[in-house]
């Protein structure tokens, strides 16, 4: 095992897979941002250089190009920045991208990993905060990937590029600089297996990407009060491990889902349904729902902390389904 940031985790994974599969390629650049994280990427780009192309900002062709190379025979990494630019393409994702192995009969595999920043992220405003996750699951034929810590987004990261399914991988700006032992060598971590970040007897919090830091923050102040929470990680929206998540909820019979994207049909939501759909027999009391609040990202700092989940709403959730 060895210490390392979510950022260093990541572009591992990455380089790992540049290096075992010459079909891939990457399109954009700054995978990492601008920011302090950025030189992460420098052997990627001293070793890889002939494999990775940065060409003009139009999301609609862009995304096009790489479907069709993925269609083609190649494997595909395109890096759209923020989420919320990725809306430029719905077209391209869900009429061409996402139907095609089932419209081909099986003839068409469509190997394309899109890798973006989701939600909010300080004074980004509406056009810059956008957590999208929800749209991309309510899309048959579409991966999606949340990864919350260092351990799993080197691991699923591979996962994503080795799959023959188009993939969204969402990642979080706040999560680049949390550390953590990661696993040494190259492994792969499963697509559709929940993993419990923290064991627990009275509640189970179901969040996804940065919340489940925000999670474990929460629990670990219940836990002064005598509160027991368990904090799972669905890691994938698609597949979804419900039968994971009803395990837990088993458990506990008690449930908090936690999502940075508005409430209305999240996948907190879907979570939420599931589980009544199938485990409504453990629960002792009413599901609780917190996630951001259904209005445009504000940029103001002050309102865009205000309309946030946040240690404080979860933990006032937990406590409401042990009344």
């Amino acid at each position: 095992m060895t210490k390392m940031t979510y950022a260093a985790a990541f572009m591992d994974g990455l380089y790992g897979m540049m290096q075992s599969e010459p079909r891939l390629s990457i399109i954009g650049r700054g995978l990492l941002g601008h920011g302090a994280h950025s030189h992460h990427e420098k052997p990627l780009h001293r070793d890889f250089a002939d494999r990775i192309t940065d060409p003009p900002t139009a999301e609609g062709a862009v995304v096009s190009m790489a479907i069709g190379a993925a269609m083609a025979g190649e494997r595909m990494f395109h890096s759209l920045g923020t989420a919320s630019f990725a809306l430029e393409a719905v077209n391209q994702f869900l009429h061409e991208a996402a139907p095609a192995h089932y419209m081909s009969n099986g003839q068409v595999k469509v190997p394309v990993t899109f890798h973006m920043f989701h939600g909010i992220r300080g004074g980004g405003g509406a056009q810059h905060s956008a957590s999208p996750q929800a749209m991309f699951v309510n899309c048959p034929g579409l991966e999606v990937v949340m990864p919350s810590s260092a351990a799993d987004v080197k691991g699923l990261i591979r996962t994503a590029i080795k799959s023959d399914n188009p993939t969204f991988f969402l990642m979080h700006s706040d999560l680049l600089g949390i550390e953590e032992d990661v696993p040494d060598g190259e492994y792969d971590v499963a697509f559709g297996v929940a993993d419990v970040k923290r064991e627990g007897r009275d509640v189970t919090v179901v969040a996804t990407s940065r919340m489940v830091q925000i999670a474990l923050q929460a629990a670990e102040a219940l836990a002064v009060d005598g509160i027991s929470v368990e904090v799972v990680d669905p890691r994938t929206a698609v597949p979804l491990d419900i039968d994971g998540i009803c395990a837990s909820v088993e458990k506990t019979g008690r449930l908090v889902t936690v999502d940075e994207a508005p409430g209305m049909c999240s996948i907190g939501s879907e979570i939420a349904a599931s589980v009544c759909e199938r485990a409504f027999h453990a629960l002792k009391a009413p599901i609780a729902r917190v996630a951001r609040s259904h209005v445009p990202v504000p940029f103001s700092r002050e309102l865009e902390a205000f309309i946030t989940p946040s240690p404080e709403r979860i933990a006032a959730a937990v406590r409401k389904v042990l009344m």
